[in-house]
Parts: structure tokens; sequence; C-alpha cells
């Protein structure tokens, strides 16, 4: 368990499938944490239910998903993640999404990265940690960057939402910059 100034993330428990379900099916959530993406919902309870044996069965070496309490009132409120964590190449890719509308914008998941990001360069000892967003997400864009990640690049025109195109926004921290800004 690891605590921040706003939000905990813990381990996965199989009664959080009931967030995820509430989230993966509420559009607004769907919208900004995936651009849409229809693999992230809307979803089933079995689905969910399915995904939800597969993610508590994950090894550490390579991939988690914690849960994000609020500190104040210890509500779940989101879901913190790595995969992709490459031992060799000392890399992995993180993401986060704040599922409670009410909180967005508040600190919260910018949280939550930054305690994911400080486990994974200590625990690990990564060299290099990544994500991405849509370039429509601009609060996505401005926490990452407030965090010390760095735009590494895009992919022009590679996400479309609502009719229109946005680009796919890659972002990049490298372990001596985290260590400068923490």
């Amino acid at each position: 368990m690891f605590e921040g100034n706003l939000v905990r993330l813990r381990a996965l428990r199989s009664e959080d499938a009931e967030h995820h379900l509430r989230w993966r099916n509420d559009p607004e959530v769907a919208h900004w944490a995936t651009a849409g993406d229809p693999c992230f919902g809307p979803v089933t309870a079995e689905a969910v239910g399915l995904g939800f044996e597969t993610m508590l069965r994950l090894s550490p070496r390579e991939s988690a998903v914690f849960t994000v309490e609020d500190l104040a009132d210890g509500r779940v409120i989101g879901m913190a993640d790595y995969r992709d964590l490459d031992p060799y190449d000392g890399v992995a890719t993180l993401g986060v999404t704040i599922g409670e509308r009410e909180l967005w914008g508040r600190g919260h998941g910018s949280d939550a990265l930054r305690l994911l990001t400080g486990h994974l360069f200590g625990a690990y000892g990564l060299s290099r940690l990544e994500l991405d967003t849509w370039s429509g997400n601009e609060r996505a864009v401005r926490a990452f960057t407030r965090l010390g990640f760095r735009e590494e690049g895009r992919r022009r025109s590679a996400v479309l939402v609502g009719g229109k195109r946005y680009d796919r926004v890659l972002f990049g921290m490298l372990r001596e910059e985290w260590a400068t800004a923490s």
C-alpha cells in the first residue's frame, strides 16, 4: 500500500469489480480515459468478472492493477496500473483512471500517478516509464507534464472520437528526470 497527499494505492480486490463495472459503463469516463474505445465499455458484469479473474492473478514482475482510494474518506475512486514491465530494457507502461467524476481536476489522478511512478522507479529500478493519451484530453496532458513526463512523440490522427480525429500523444520519463523532479 502506498499513500500520497490525496490518495492511497492498494492491491486490487475482487469486490472492486463493482466500481470497474460502473466506470466502464459510464460514457464520460470511457470518453476521457480511453477516447471512447469500445473495448473499455460498455461491458457486462460477466465480462468484468472474467477480466478481474485475470487481473487478480497478474504477476507484479510484469503488470499490476491497483485500486485508488481517496484518503479523505477511504472511498474507491479509480485505478492505476502498469504493464509490459521489461526488466532487461528497464521500461514499463503506466495508466491511471479516476472514475468518480466529481474528483476530476482535483489532483487525485496526478497523486496516484506520482505514487506509481515512485514505486516503479524505486522497487524495480527501471530506467524509463511511458504512458499516452489522446490530444483532446488536455487535462491528462497537463497532469503528465506537471509530473515531469515529457512529450516524446505523436501518432497523428490516430484516434477517432465523435467523428473527429485526434493525435495519440506519447510521454516518457527517465529515472534521472524523476530523481530531479521528486
